[in-house]
């Protein structure tokens, strides 16, 4: 957790269902080593949770278990999921941050899609870029910032099903030099568009995670190239990659070391 919960009560029953949801079924032993809790106050813990029908103790042991009911949470949230209004406050202040313009995609099979696009009144270049368009993966700061989520022999089948094209003279044509173009954002956590879409055009991008840990997101920084500097890359790369953590916190996903035993 990252403040401390002003009603510990519904700190420490959260801390017992996330316990149970990842590790699988656990004893009062277990769960109170786990959670640094006395065993009486497990015990409770679990009454409760079995009154409102969210956990079950296993007929064949002394372990408890998650029921059901907590997928039916899961499924009203997500008919409610709006991604687009989830991201537009995080991609509004990374427009006004860095002053330029700022794209939100969605992954579709070997394209992307502008799912939604702010720009910054500071600027007074506009993108060409529309919401709903597609473009291609293998040439897009958030294309390849999406593809360096997968494995090698996964990129190369969607590789292989894309219409490779040198739309620029630094296109990156070449699967083996693309693989290692991937290696690098891999490393560093976020992609470039070096001219490879567009030319005049560099853009900077990272992939949003969601609650499966599946990247089918993304977004992107982009602006002409006199205001795209190797120094103002790295500048914005810091932000970026904040970015990248807090949206993806917002999309459900969290870390193994995010989360944290409550203390008594």
């Amino acid at each position: 957790m990252s403040e401390k919960n002003p009603v510990q009560s519904a700190g420490r029953i959260f801390s017992v269902l996330e316990m149970l949801a990842y590790e699988g079924p656990q004893g009062v032993t277990e769960l109170s080593k786990a959670l640094k809790l006395n065993k009486s106050t497990v015990h409770r813990l679990l009454a409760s949770l079995i009154t409102m029908d969210y956990v079950k103790k296993e007929d064949d042991s002394d372990k408890y278990r998650l029921t059901f009911k907590l997928l039916g949470l899961g499924e009203a949230l997500l008919d409610k999921v709006d991604i687009v209004s989830i991201a537009r406050p995080y991609i509004q202040h990374l427009a006004e941050f860095s002053e330029e313009t700022v794209h939100l995609v969605q992954k579709e099979g070997t394209n992307m899609v502008y799912i939604d696009k702010v720009e910054s009144y500071s600027s007074s270049v506009r993108m060409v870029s529309r919401i709903g368009v597609e473009k291609p993966l293998y040439c897009t700061a958030v294309g390849k910032a999406m593809l360096a989520e997968l494995t090698n022999q996964e990129v190369r089948q969607i590789w292989e099903k894309s219409d490779i094209q040198k739309l620029t003279p630094k296109t990156i044509v070449d699967f083996d030099d693309f693989l290692r173009e991937l290696d690098e954002v891999r490393e560093k956590g976020y992609a470039l568009d070096n001219e490879e879409n567009e030319l005049g055009v560099r853009c900077i991008g990272a992939v949003i995670k969601n609650y499966k840990g599946k990247a089918e997101n993304a977004f992107s920084i982009s602006a002409p190239i006199s205001r795209m500097s190797d120094q103002r890359i790295d500048l914005l790369a810091t932000e970026v990659l904040k970015m990248k953590k807090e949206l993806s916190r917002a999309f459900g996903f969290f870390r193994q070391e995010d989360r944290h035993a409550i203390d008594i």
